[in-house]
Formats: structure tokens, sequence, C-alpha cells
């Protein structure tokens, strides 16, 4: 236990020493890759955070500053990208059209319909029609044969036509 303490006591005063040396350099850095001030200190915070746990593992304690950007600049790419995939999700509910009351009801009668058919064609449609994925990407994740998936979905699809009543 003696020795655990040790290392942290190390590990921490290493740190403080390189956060003093490398601090102002990292916040510079992020200032300009993001342009706002609160969210450079975040990414360095982070940075030094996940560069902490790797510091006794440095091979070249010389390499820690090149170490320390590289972990800033995906941090900062990370930070952007997240944030467009949740704008594009704002869009896109926000392009939702407004629901028909009638809409709901056709929604419901194809749910169900969809629900009472056998799994492996429920799975099939689903995939190639909701999750938009290709006969060889569905055929891969249900373990089947492209033709299989092709005879599951044309079947499926004949079953909700017929249940359902309309042109799906």
């Amino acid at each position: 236990m003696g020795a655990d303490v040790e290392t942290i006591r190390i590990k921490g005063s290493l740190l403080a020493d390189l956060y003093a040396r490398h601090a102002d350099e990292a916040l510079r850095l992020s200032y300009l890759l993001t342009g706002d001030g609160a969210l450079a200190e975040d990414l360095v915070q982070d940075a030094f955070v996940r560069v902490a746990g790797r510091l006794l593992h440095l091979r070249d304690p010389g390499g820690f500053h090149a170490y320390l950007r590289k972990t800033i600049v995906n941090l900062a790419r990370s930070h952007y990208r997240h944030r467009a995939v949740e704008r594009r999700y704002l869009e896109r509910q926000a392009e939702a059209p407004p629901i028909d009351p009638d809409d709901l009801s056709d929604r419901e009668r194809l749910r169900r319909a969809l629900m009472a058919l056998p799994i492996g064609q429920r799975t099939a449609i689903v995939l190639r029609y909701f999750e938009d994925l290709s006969e060889a990407q569905t055929a891969d994740l249900m373990g089947r044969h492209p033709g299989a998936v092709k005879s599951l979905v044309s079947r499926g699809m004949g079953t909700l036509r017929t249940t359902v009543g309309v042109d799906v």
C-alpha cells in the first residue's frame, strides 16, 4: 500500500510540473482550435486528465508535449463531431411534419401488422426499410444469404399488403 501512495505522489508532482510547463501552450492551441475560452479550458483540462493516466508509461518524457497536443486536437475534433450530430438531430426533429390523426391510425395498423409477422420477416423488413440497409448488409447482420433476405422481405411485404390493405 505504501508503494501505491508513493506512486500517486510521484505522479501528482510530475503532473503538476508538466501542467506548469505546458498549460499555457495547450490553452493557446485549444483556443485557436475552438475560438471559445471556456471550451478551450475544458478541453485542456480533459487532455491533462487523459494524459495523467499514462504518465509513468511514456517512453520519451520529452514527447509529452506532442502527446498532449494530439490529445487536444482529438478532443476538439470529437467535440465538433458531437455538436454536428446533435445539430442534425435537432434539424430533423424541427423538420418533422405535423401528424394527421388519420395517419396515426394507419401507423398503428401497420405497426400491429408488422408485429404479427414472423420474426425473420419482421427483422428483414425493419433492417431493409427502416434502417435503410442493403440486402448484403441485412444478410450479414441476420447471418443469412442475400437470396434468403430477398425472400423474407418479399413474403413479409406481401403479408403486410394484404393485412393492412394499402400499398406499403
